[in-house]
């Protein structure tokens, strides 16, 4: 069985974002229902609602930053209730018995994991996942996370992308206190990059090609700004950084990032889903350096990066958006018009 629920949607990559009609499937014994509250805009979603990575799947309905409050649980569910704030992530199943799943990684599933929006959806046939633009969504009890009480619910929204796009990187690679640290790009992913780093004692460059963000780095949470158009100033920190997390969003030049690693030291993308331009070997070979990359985070991670946050109080920097103005905010995003996030308001949407 499944319940008509009302969200905001594409049916070809050429539309905008229109009202819409989606299905939901009913309870079951697994599962918990949960009302949406508030639900983050991520590039990811411009992405997939105009084909840009091609595969989607019409009708699209993004969003896979949600918060909500829940409203029913299955007769199987132990650690939710109604009435709790939780929030869903970028995925809402996996196989959950391969070797990735078991390590706690479901978004490595070896058979694929299913993800928040435009994945098949295993439960209603022929129809595939519609995400977080609605007004409630169901979802198995293992992919439903927990928001710390303390943290602004639409602010917290961004945590479960943007938040864990950049928390598992630093974790995995075991940012410290002390380390220098560099976060290229000062958008809805650098700017949660610095607030980590920071709360997690590394000494924090932001690196960006706009002096303008300064200000707004240092009030995050930067320490020093690097403009990576100066050469003299990239040459001073060449060979000095621990780390550097590039959430760069397209295809751009390597090498002067790479110059300033220390020996033995990552670069981890996050941002950047297409071809990069060609790089100088000699860069990372002379130094044993590493270019890595990073996707999102498992469930477990996810707590983890929720908690870290409830402890530190950090939540991302919002506009607050009314649905019907949708469409506009996705041409913002793509002109980088917004600090840092915006998050859908989705009581717009039952109004």
């Amino acid at each position: 069985m499944a319940t008509s629920t009302k969200a905001y949607g594409v049916k070809s990559e050429k539309d905008n974002l229109k009202p819409m009609d989606i299905q939901r499937r009913d309870v079951g014994d697994d599962d918990v229902k949960i009302d949406i509250t508030y639900c983050g805009v991520c590039h990811s979603d411009i992405h997939t609602a105009r084909n840009e990575w091609g595969g989607s799947t019409y009708p699209v309905v993004p969003g896979h930053e949600i918060i909500g409050h829940v409203t029913s649980v299955g007769k199987n569910v132990k650690n939710f209730k109604e009435g709790d704030v939780v929030g869903v992530g970028c995925m809402v199943d996996s196989c959950q018995e391969c070797a990735q799943c078991k390590n706690n990684l479901e978004q490595f599933c070896e058979k694929g994991a299913t993800f928040t929006y435009n994945s098949e959806d295993k439960h209603i046939k022929g129809q595939q996942t519609f995400g977080g633009y609605s007004t409630s969504v169901v979802v198995n009890q293992e992919f439903i996370l927990n928001i710390p009480k303390n943290l602004d619910e639409a602010g917290a929204a961004p945590l479960l992308c943007a938040g864990i796009t950049t928390w598992s990187p630093l974790s995995n690679w075991n940012v410290n206190k002390g380390d220098k640290v560099g976060v290229i790009g000062l958008g809805g992913l650098g700017h949660m990059g610095v607030k980590f780093a920071n709360a997690l004692g590394a000494h924090v460059v932001m690196i960006t090609t706009s002096p303008s963000k300064a200000e707004d780095a240092k009030k995050l949470g930067a320490h020093e700004v690097l403009i990576s158009k100066n050469e003299e100033e990239m040459a001073k920190h060449n060979g000095t950084f621990d780390f550097i997390l590039n959430t760069i969003p397209v295809g751009h030049k390597m090498d002067p990032y790479i110059g300033l690693l220390k020996v033995d030291a990552t670069m981890v993308l996050v941002g950047a889903i297409e071809p990069l331009e060609p790089f100088n070997g000699g860069g990372i070979i002379m130094g044993r350096k590493r270019i890595a990359g990073s996707l999102i985070g498992g469930i477990k991670e996810t707590q983890e990066m929720l908690d870290f946050c409830g402890k530190h109080n950090i939540v991302s920097d919002i506009e607050l958006i009314d649905i019907k103005y949708i469409n506009d905010a996705y041409e913002r995003v793509i002109k980088a018009d917004v600090k840092y996030r915006f998050v859908i308001d989705m009581a717009s949407l039952k109004n």
